[in-house]
């Protein structure tokens, strides 16, 4: 009796501990934790941003791009987001893997990442994510870090692809079945159908990544007859064709090496494969001058390059509408973004590869009702490599301390870090006659660069830097190098270029070639 006593005086002071003098209970609040976004991450193969509309240019006027605007009008844009490396594989190594290439060791085209190293998708998985990726992997080996994958083998086809998934994988370019259809709609409608199908009970990242718009720019048959008896405007510096002209250090991937690929491609059908299965042929150039040649050969690439797109905003809207009917568009953040730039005419070229803007700027758009601003756009320097680290964020999951990037999140919402950088760092390792090996930095208004690859035979063989005021020279047809007005500029440049590589980490210790060219000629 009187232990019950005791018990029933300790439960009475408890309630007046708990609830004052008042006797009436209080309800004790169980910590909630925010709802954690779901995350569909969309990229496609070089869908530069002068064929997206939103960020205005020649071809605003005719690309078909309504969901991309839709995304942009609903999300924020990034004006000087930035690719590393600017090459499929690389780029695709350095978003999933948070490091730049030096680092993860893809540091050119032939290159592949192993299944057994870390990636932040093995982070969200661990950190209680559900994580699939259907389309374009050019990694080589078996992804790893997903709980599905279904991949395209190398660059995959266009039409009735070969997708490769668990039961049926090989390594690099074998294995996978074949699914009927337009690769860019297959993909899209693989990737709903495994949201649709998902663990509802854990959050998502699904990675949907389209070939399209990769050369040979095919397109699915709906668009066959768009911008029929059109004509597109060409870039202002179409008809470049000389180093010489503009003073840069190198020559460049011309346009007339596209206009000869149609030309081989129509005399010998048995090289229509992988990026030379060209939709359209024959092509002929007979009778016309080199420069009426060369337009011609920009008519048709840009024209298919646009229908490819045309194609891919199809589907970003098709994931868009999904989400809306399924109740997930509120708490999903949505990226569309491509692995890099590319050339539409401009200096005369085509493809990637180079630190010039068209290139290494990254279109990018993000999506987040709860918490990214509407129909706005950042200006801070991004890079691939933080990537990563938002995604990191945005799972509450700890960020590896071996990754290299940064998030972004704050920055989105209008908050940029008083340190955030002030240079992103470029490095491109490959060398060609054309196109030479370099590296360099890119600020809001400067751009500095040291083409070490000259050191073998190249355009300009005697010439290293190429330099250039994005405020005064835009589009970047004045190698400023060598003007008197900006030598106190350069040297500044030329130090920050060495404190990135040391900050990177990227010391050329295994490369002393490069160590010697650029003891000779940092001063040049």
């Amino acid at each position: 009796m009187k232990k019950l006593l005791q018990i029933g005086a300790l439960t009475l002071l408890s309630i007046i501990v708990v609830t004052g003098c008042k006797g009436k209970p209080k309800e004790e609040k169980a910590e909630v934790k925010p709802e954690r976004p779901n995350i569909l991450f969309i990229m496609s193969d070089d869908n530069t941003a002068q064929a997206w509309g939103v960020y205005g240019g020649i071809l605003k006027d005719y690309v078909h791009t309504p969901n991309i605007a839709r995304l942009a009008d609903e999300g924020t844009l990034l004006e000087n987001c930035l690719v590393s490396n600017s090459i499929c594989t690389p780029s695709r190594a350095t978003i999933l893997t948070g490091q730049y290439s030096h680092v993860n060791g893809v540091k050119i085209l032939d290159a592949g990442l192993s299944p057994a190293y870390n990636n932040i998708a093995k982070e969200m998985q661990k950190g209680g994510y559900q994580t699939s990726i259907v389309g374009k992997w050019h990694l080589k080996q078996e992804p790893a870090g997903f709980d599905y994958y279904a991949v395209l083998p190398g660059q995959g086809e266009y039409h009735n692809p070969i997708i490769k998934t668990a039961d049926n994988w090989q390594d690099y370019y074998e294995g996978g079945k074949q699914y009927d259809g337009y690769s860019t709609d297959v993909i899209a409608d693989m990737t709903i159908d495994w949201i649709e199908n998902r663990d509802e009970n854990k959050p998502f990242m699904a990675m949907c990544h389209f070939k399209a718009t990769h050369e040979p720019y095919d397109y699915p048959e709906r668009y066959a007859d768009l911008y029929k008896d059109q004509e597109i405007p060409a870039p202002d510096s179409f008809y470049d064709s000389s180093a010489s002209t503009t003073g840069r250090s190198f020559l460049g991937q011309s346009m007339d090496n596209l206009k000869q690929r149609y030309l081989d491609a129509t005399a010998h059908p048995e090289l229509r494969k992988d990026f030379m299965n060209y939709p359209g042929l024959p092509f002929s150039v007979a009778g016309l001058t080199n420069e009426e040649a060369r337009y011609k050969t920009y008519q048709k690439m840009i024209k298919d390059f646009m229908r490819s797109t045309a194609g891919v905003d199809d589907n970003i809207g098709k994931l868009l509408d999904y989400l809306e009917e399924s109740g997930l568009a509120e708490n999903t953040v949505v990226i569309y973004t491509a692995d890099q730039g590319y050339f539409l005419g401009e200096h005369g070229w085509f493809d990637k590869r180079l630190i010039f803007e068209e290139s290494m700027h990254m279109p990018f758009v993000i999506r987040y009702p709860k918490e990214v601003k509407a129909g706005a756009r950042n200006k801070d320097l991004i890079e691939n490599v933080d990537f990563s680290a938002l995604f990191a964020d945005y799972a509450g999951i700890e960020y590896p301390k071996d990754m290299q990037g940064r998030s972004f999140r704050e920055n989105l919402k209008g908050n940029t870090p008083s340190d955030w950088r002030d240079y992103g760092y470029y490095r491109y390792w490959d060398h060609s006659k054309d196109r030479p090996g370099h590296f360099g930095i890119r600020g809001k208004r400067y751009k500095l660069a040291f083409f070490y690859g000259n050191g073998f035979e190249g355009a300009a063989q005697d010439q290293f830097w190429d330099f250039y005021d994005l405020q005064e020279d835009p589009k970047e047809l004045h190698n400023a190098y060598n003007d008197p007005k900006y030598k106190d500029i350069i040297t500044e440049l030329k130090a920050q270029i060495l404190k990135k590589k040391e900050a990177v980490a990227d010391t050329d210790a295994d490369t002393p070639e490069v160590l010697d060219i650029i003891k000779k000629h940092w001063n040049d």
